[in-house]
């Protein structure tokens, strides 16, 4: 046992004791022998990275028989295949921290599933309304806030590694339509600047997993000119990545055309920039159960048809009874999976 793996298994007592009473529950939830399957080609998966602290509140899954299951091993058994995983650089309560990733990689990966990491460069979330730099970082300066997003990423990667984990895929932002690390890195403002945060976490990547994929996620994957505009902008500056990843939420009477306009946009991003695609996050409201199973059938087998599209992820489908306020997983309130979910093993 090396130096690194001692001290992130000294990280996840500090946590256990620190943060979330519960938190060891999590840390010791051991995943069962299950048959082998083929893990390869079109990902489908869920980003699931709550699990570990709903499984610290005592939250329970349920297969569709009603046996109490643990939750990526269900996944896998509904025909998931891939599994996406937030990080967060000191979140307050150590949820999403390196610490807390290293569980679910690892139950993940021992699965045979593939890892798709998240990388936020923030304390809580980052998304299209808010791309808050981490405490720690607030008062850099840009060169330094360049070395911090190098630091941190390599850092993450290399526990990673150190376990015995390679991500197939890591995003370097989340949800970066504007941009990443608000305000030097706000793509409407400066765009070259935002470009360079964004290579130095494409290099760090590169640097500790020369075959992993590096994703640029944005938000509204049916919106071709807000991708036109970044990716434009970001090639003009000298960016680098290797698939432009999208996200799609849409409802219950909006999903058919807002699929043909993800598709479309697709289409367009791989001819326009000669990359590949990915679906990194997709979600629907549970109650609309019908309505969920259609758009993701209709989605997955539009979407297998070109070569370049990688896969979709359905964003936290285990989360059920409003857990945290959200109301677009994909089980049901007796904590089974929904209708929506039976599309991913068709």
């Amino acid at each position: 046992m090396n130096f690194n793996r001692i001290l992130y298994l000294l990280l996840f007592v500090l946590i256990s004791f620190a943060c979330v009473d519960d938190y060891d529950k999590a840390v010791k939830t051991e995943v069962p022998d299950v048959p082998n399957k083929d893990m390869s080609g079109y990902a489908k998966g869920a980003d699931v990275s709550w699990l570990t602290e709903m499984e610290s509140q005592g939250v329970l899954f349920y297969d569709t028989a009603g046996v109490q299951t643990e939750c990526i091993t269900l996944l896998k058994d509904m025909g998931m295949n891939s599994i996406r995983l937030r990080v967060w650089v000191n979140p307050t309560n150590g949820w999403c921290n390196t610490a807390d990733l290293l569980v679910k990689a690892k139950r993940a990966n021992d699965l045979g599933m593939r890892i798709l990491v998240d990388f936020h460069y923030s304390d809580v979330w980052a998304d299209p309304a808010s791309q808050n730099k981490p405490l720690e970082w607030e008062s850099l300066s840009f060169s330094d806030l360049c070395t911090a997003v190098s630091n941190h990423t390599t850092d993450v990667l290399n526990a990673l590694k150190d376990w015995g984990i390679t991500p197939e895929w890591v995003q370097v932002g989340n949800e970066t339509g504007n941009g990443m690390l608000w305000d030097d890195g706000r793509a409407s403002d400066n765009m070259a600047q935002y470009a360079t945060l964004n290579n130095k976490g494409y290099d760090a990547v590169k640097a500790v997993f020369p075959d992993t994929k590096v994703i640029v996620h944005l938000q509204e994957g049916n919106r071709n000119s807000l991708f036109r505009w970044l990716f434009d902008g970001l090639k003009n500056n000298g960016a680098k990545w290797d698939v432009i990843g999208m996200s799609l939420y849409p409802e219950a009477d909006t999903w058919q055309s807002l699929n043909d306009d993800i598709i479309s946009n697709i289409h367009d991003m791989i001819s326009r920039y000669d990359c590949e695609v990915m679906i990194c996050e997709v979600g629907m409201d549970v109650e609309q159960e019908d309505a969920g199973y259609n758009f993701l059938k209709d989605l997955m087998t539009r979407t297998q048809t070109i070569d370049e599209c990688l896969g979709i992820f359905y964003w936290e489908p285990q989360s059920y009874n409003n857990w945290n306020g959200y109301t677009k997983g994909a089980f049901n309130a007796e904590g089974m999976p929904s209708k929506a979910m039976y599309s991913f093993g068709e």
